[in-house]
């Protein structure tokens, strides 16, 4: 894997910037721009770097005085031609230079965890989704829920922020997550109480036939394996930027479904359903949090042990 990196450098740090760039076997096509940058003014400096040597490279970066009120801009290379790619293709079997580039992982799990008033309009859509699927019995709408559901950038953020040790993205996440859930809960609970009330529940759901729901409400070993589960599918997928593996968590684990199945559990009456998914939604989310603060943290152990000494 390649990235290509731009950043704007002081006229009087480029020199000792190529030489720092330059050293670096993983780096290639440097191209240094004197004084073509503007705010802030510089040299701009572009490279592209191998994922093998990109952590260190960036903390080198992090390291040296080439801010100034810039930032510096990475993009991942969808494919490249030439040497590097045949030596690659070498590896046969597992590609052992596919590193992990923290930098990056970090700066997309805190870029994906904001929480903007879109945020919670779709917590509250895909609740609204999950409770007319679990109405009609219909699996279709409630695995679209679960895809439309934006929490699982929440609980990243807050894996990320036990893993790092500070507080602050921990209390955000935990906090949107509560207020999200919540509100959820709330405006599908009234959404049920509207369809009780004028006599639109249907036929089955009203005769006690409800195996969507039976599903959701009912945790066992099983909601337990699937959520570590997909907790470590959810982290690796993060890690090696495999955007298809981490749809399949969207649509694996029971959380916005779960806040659906409480409020409309709540709206019918059904008191012992809407606590079992209410412990199915607590389960879940807390499941993942443990195990992506874990799987962080010993996808960093695994990889140091593997890095190259001076990498």
């Amino acid at each position: 894997m390649t990235f290509h990196v731009r950043l704007v450098s002081p006229p009087d740090q480029t020199e000792r910037l190529v030489r720092l760039l330059g050293g670096d076997p993983g780096v290639s096509n440097l191209v240094v721009l004197p004084g073509t940058a503007r705010r802030p003014d510089g040299d701009a400096v572009q490279f592209d770097v191998q994922s093998r040597s990109a952590n260190s490279v960036f903390r080198q970066l992090e390291a040296f005085p080439v801010d100034r009120g810039g930032t510096v801009a990475i993009e991942q290379v969808d494919a490249t031609l030439g040497d590097e790619t045949a030596r690659a293709a070498e590896h046969f079997l597992v590609q052992r230079d596919a590193v992990p580039v923290w930098k990056i992982v970090e700066a997309k799990i805190r870029s994906d965890a904001v929480y903007a008033p879109s945020f919670y309009s779709l917590l509250i859509i895909a609740g609204l989704i999950a409770a007319v699927g679990i109405l009609t019995n219909s699996q279709i709408l409630v695995v679209g829920a679960m895809v439309v559901g934006p929490e699982y950038n929440a609980i990243m953020g807050v894996a990320l922020g036990i893993d790092k040790r500070s507080m602050r993205p921990v209390m955000r996440g935990a906090l949107a997550l509560l207020a999200g859930f919540s509100a959820a809960i709330v405006i599908t609970l009234l959404f049920g109480l509207i369809i009780r009330w004028t006599g639109h529940t249907p036929r089955l759901y009203s005769a006690g036939l409800r195996p969507v729901s039976a599903l959701i409400n009912s945790p066992n070993l099983f909601s337990l394996v699937v959520a570590v589960l997909a907790g470590i599918v959810g982290v690796v997928s993060l890690t090696e930027a495999r955007a298809g593996a981490l749809i399949g968590v969207f649509i694996s684990v029971t959380t916005i479904p779960a806040a659906a199945d409480v409020a409309l559990s709540l709206a019918y009456s059904s008191w012992s359903e809407a606590k079992g998914s209410a412990y199915q939604l607590v389960l879940n989310v807390t499941v993942l949090i443990v195990v992506g603060a874990l799987m962080l943290r010993l996808q960093r152990i695994i990889w140091r042990a593997r890095a190259p000494r001076g990498g």
